[in-house]
C-alpha cells in the first residue's frame, strides 16, 4: 500500500463526515471528499507539516465546499413569478427550510469569528471531534479546547441575537 493509499484510508471518513456536517448532503460530501483527496494527491509535496494531516485535508475540503457554495449561489437565480405560483409548503418542508436558513446564518456568522474559535467550533460541530482530539490538533489541553469551543458558541449566539435585532 502506498503512503497516499494509507492517508486516504486513514482520513477519508473524517473528511467525509466534516463536509457532510457542513453541507447536510451526502452527494455533495462524496463529491467534495473525492475532490479533496485528488487535490491532496497532486499537492502532497507542498504539505509542510505545520499542522496535523487531518487539519490540512479538512482545510482543502472546506475551501472546496465554500467554492461550491459560491458557484451554486451564482448559478441559482429564482424566477419571482414562478415563486408566486408555488403551492403552500407542508410544515415538514417549511421546518427543513427554516433549519437550513438557521445553518446558513450560523455559517455566515462563523466566518466573522476570529481564530482559533472558528476552527475549534468547526472541529467540534462539523467533524464531531472530542475536546481531547481538538486539544491534540492544537497542542493544547482538553480544558483549553472546551473553553474555546464554548466561547466560540457564545460569539455565534451573540451574532444571531444581533442579526435578529437588526431585522
Amino acid at each position: 500500500m502506498t503512503d497516499f493509499e494509507q492517508l486516504y484510508n486513514t482520513y477519508f471518513n473524517d473528511v467525509y463526515r466534516y463536509i457532510l456536517r457542513l453541507s447536510g448532503d451526502e452527494h455533495i460530501a462524496e463529491e467534495i471528499t473525492s475532490d479533496t483527496f485528488f487535490k491532496a494527491m497532486n499537492s502532497i509535496d507542498s504539505f509542510r507539516g505545520d499542522c496535523d494531516v487531518r487539519v490540512w485535508l479538512c482545510q482543502i475540503a472546506k475551501n472546496f465546499y465554500y467554492s461550491y457554495i459560491k458557484k451554486k449561489n451564482r448559478t441559482e437565480q429564482v424566477d419571482e413569478a414562478a415563486l408566486g405560483e408555488l403551492p403552500d409548503l407542508s410544515p415538514s418542508i417549511s421546518d427543513e427550510l427554516s433549519q437550513r436558513d438557521e445553518v446558513e446564518r450560523i455559517q455566515r456568522i462563523l466566518h466573522t469569528v476570529d481564530e482559533p474559535y472558528k476552527e475549534v467550533f468547526m472541529w467540534r460541530v462539523y467533524a464531531e471531534l472530542s475536546f481531547g482530539q481538538i486539544a491534540k490538533i492544537f497542542g493544547k489541553t482538553e480544558n483549553w479546547a472546551c473553553v474555546t469551543y464554548h466561547r466560540a458558541r457564545k460569539k455565534i449566539l451573540e451574532g444571531l441575537e444581533e442579526e435578529n435585532r437588526e431585522k
